[in-house]
């Protein structure tokens, strides 16, 4: 049995039936009551429609039921209807919680747009607490790695199954995709979390002084050189060196990273002494380093060592399901971060959102919800083709059907755990018709066991 928009309350029967009738036109299912008493067991936390209550009942009055309500929900929009002399007393009820009050005689448009104003309230207030919960349930990772979609999935298990090994891996993505974030994953799941996780821009280090950072030098190895220095990677000794943009890495530099891969131990400039080294190395690029080295901008037998594992850190708009989830998370972290009240996503944000393709990937998406929280929906998040928030061009209807049809397929997926014939039961789908779809859009049974 669907449960109804609108709870409606009056002790008068014609009254009843006049709005019931008024409510259903509009496209709203009515459940009527004759007494407050009687809505009450009908209510909780989880209802999705509002209340819509005469003050003066007999028996609990409307009053009376709202303050009921507040302690089972205080977010649930309760719309009073009063009559002249009780507008101070509506007013008063507002302040202490009710959503809006409709004083007699009203119109049928005020009913409608009364009601309809508080059913857009209740979504989006249960759509933040599904979101919120969402987050609350990610995987040990924590709040890092956020998305349900089996990309992400995906890319959860494989750090679980590498974090704790020895391997260096190559990180692959757009920018803005999260690699340091996927760098620090691994290092924290890893038996070196108590040790030092070095983060390296190879491409913001002046060329003629990265070879000092990276392996340190000693006094009077060069002009300047007055005291000996611990480079990165011997200070992360024992932990976790991450190397990003490492295509931006001068050729000569290459070479004694090889030596460093190879042989785990490193000479500081200056020096003719070895140190060994205990360390793991995640290197990450935003380009394709086989191309790189084709072109030959990338030394060949370096890319085979640094390639032992690959992960592919998958852009924002091949995952387009997680937007509203990540978007949730950046506003609730912006609002902490700011000492502000996180806004609630007005109607059609999330459809809005996901309608374009966010060339900076989720490092764009974070950035327009704290501008979102700062700023408000006016000047903080431009989702146009000329606004700072803008990723791209809308999709085609099409695109739009792929993305609903994909984020169906991978519900039912979750909800059987993967198995096809439940699968298939659920979405009215032939098994070879749902394979065709499964493999058109990359999903495996295996990632929702």
């Amino acid at each position: 049995m669907t449960a109804p928009d609108v709870y409606f309350i009056d002790d008068e029967l014609d009254l009843r039936l006049a709005n019931e009738q008024t409510l259903e036109l509009a496209g709203f299912t009515v459940a009527l009551f004759e007494k407050a008493e009687d809505v009450l067991p009908r209510l909780s936390d989880q209802v999705s429609g509002v209340v819509v209550s005469d003050i003066r009942l007999p028996g609990m009055n409307g009053l009376d039921l709202l303050q009921q309500l507040q302690q089972v929900d205080a977010e649930l929009p309760v719309i009073l209807i009063t009559g002249h002399g009780d507008i101070s007393m509506a007013v008063g009820a507002m302040q202490k919680g009710a959503y809006d009050f409709i004083e007699k005689p009203f119109s049928s448009e005020r009913l409608v747009d009364t009601v309809k104003r508080g059913l857009d309230t209740r979504r989006l207030t249960l759509e933040n607490r599904d979101l919120k919960i969402e987050l609350n349930e990610q995987d040990t990772l924590g709040p890092r790695l956020i998305g349900k979609t089996a990309v992400m999935k995906s890319l959860r298990r494989s750090i679980n199954q590498l974090a704790d090994t020895s391997a260096d891996i190559l990180l692959m993505g757009e920018t803005g995709t999260g690699k340091e974030l996927v760098a620090r994953s691994l290092h924290e799941k890893s038996s070196r979390r108590e040790r030092n996780f070095v983060a390296i821009n190879c491409g913001a280090i002046p060329e003629n002084l990265i070879e000092s950072e990276l392996f340190g030098h000693e006094r009077g190895a060069f002009t300047g050189a007055e005291t000996q220095r611990i480079g990165k990677f011997e200070y992360a000794d024992h932990g976790t060196v991450f190397l990003d943009e490492i295509e931006s890495m001068p050729m000569p530099t290459q070479v004694r990273l090889l030596r460093v891969l190879q042989e785990r131990s490193l000479e500081r400039l200056g020096s003719n002494e070895g140190i060994d080294l205990d360390i793991r190395i995640i290197s990450a690029s935003k380009l394709d380093l086989k191309k790189a080295v084709e072109r030959a901008e990338f030394r060949e037998d370096l890319f085979y060592r640094l390639n032992v594992v690959t992960l592919e850190l998958p852009p924002l708009r091949e995952r387009r399901e997680d937007i509203p989830l990540l978007f949730q998370h950046f506003l609730l972290y912006a609002a902490a971060r700011y000492g502000k009240e996180a806004p609630a996503t007005p109607p059609g944000l999330s459809q809005n959102m996901m309608s374009f393709n966010w060339p900076g990937n989720v490092r764009e998406l974070h950035n327009a919800a704290e501008r979102f929280v700062l700023l408000g929906d006016e000047g903080g998040l431009r989702l146009d083709d000329q606004g700072s928030g803008s990723p791209g061009a809308p999709m085609s209807l099409p695109q739009h059907v792929e993305i609903f049809e994909r984020a169906l397929i991978e519900q039912a997926l979750s909800e059987s755990g993967g198995v096809i014939k439940r699968t298939m039961e659920l979405l009215g789908l032939p098994r070879k018709t749902l394979y065709d779809k499964m493999q058109k859009y990359g999903l495996d049974k295996r990632g929702f066991k």
